[in-house]
């Protein structure tokens, strides 16, 4: 054999090793993009889910503790009030206005407090609640355990990170959109029903290997990602609602109750010094 054909073919044998060595680079770098979509994924699962949770606990709290606060709020300006009726102390009436601007107007407080109170004072619910009587507890909308696993589910198989082109990451983002609405609601009905229907739905087509440079961009793309969603998340992990959940994750019902048995003890303690006040 020539030298020129021995150099050939050694070049030739070269590039044949090259090739299978860049084709499992690359087979690993899209096993890692694979696994940080999936990673990924989760952490916007639990995110949202937590996200829901302050939100509807929120929302228990006001209607539950709500009139206290507003309870107590008239009382210290009752009780500013009645001072500085008293003294005449001029400062005694800036704390009193001060105090009273606090209070919040009674014509818009119907809509705050979702019926536990409108212009004409408390409803019945919040006035026993308010004097230790059985009261009936404020609508539930925390999900469900079933509920949660539906939306878990059905967040894995049509998360819009999963799509493979503009069309589908559009009916990826609107399916999402409402199921990300039905568990809000706590809807286990409508859960199923979009569970049903994606199963019915289009096959998404078979991802395609991509060129190394794509898969290091959408490497990049999923770590901005995971970075805006744990500024989101650590948000939602020092907000006051968010705080109280990761005190007693468990059972924040029980918490609610020891907060509620506080406040009507800081009712009473404001009621008993008011009537001193005024009663001498």
């Amino acid at each position: 054999m020539s030298g020129a054909a021995e150099q050939a073919a050694g070049e030739s044998a070269q590039g044949a090793v090259a090739e299978p060595v860049r084709e499992r680079a690359e087979e690993r770098l899209e096993r890692a993009v694979r696994a940080a979509e999936q990673a990924l994924i989760e952490f916007e699962i639990a995110v949202e889910t937590f996200r829901v949770e302050v939100e509807n606990f929120s929302r228990i709290h006001h209607q539950k503790l709500g009139p206290m606060y507003t309870r107590l709020d008239e009382l210290e300006a009752l009780i500013a009030e009645a001072t500085a009726a008293r003294t005449g102390d001029p400062e005694d009436r800036r704390k009193a206005d001060e105090a009273r601007s606090r209070v919040m107007p009674m014509p818009g407080v119907e809509e705050l407090f979702h019926g536990w109170m409108d212009g004409d004072g408390l409803f019945p619910e919040a006035a026993a609640m308010l004097t230790e009587q059985p009261v009936r507890p404020p609508q539930r909308v925390r999900p469900s355990d079933e509920a949660r696993k539906l939306y878990r589910e059905l967040a894995r198989k049509a998360h819009p990170d999963l799509a493979q082109d503009d069309k589908e990451r559009a009916r990826r983002d609107e399916f999402i959109a409402r199921v990300n609405a039905a568990y809000g609601r706590g809807d286990e009905t409508l859960l199923r029903e979009l569970a049903a229907e994606w199963a019915a739905g289009p096959v998404p087509p078979e991802r395609q290997p991509s060129p190394s440079e794509e898969l290091y961009a959408r490497l990049e793309w999923l770590a901005q990602r995971k970075e805006l969603l744990t500024a989101v998340a650590r948000e939602l992990e020092e907000s006051a609602i968010g705080s109280m959940l990761r005190m007693a994750p468990d059972d924040p019902d029980t918490l609610l109750d020891e907060i509620a048995e506080q406040l009507l003890a800081q009712v009473a303690e404001r009621e008993a010094e008011l009537e001193r006040l005024t009663a001498s």
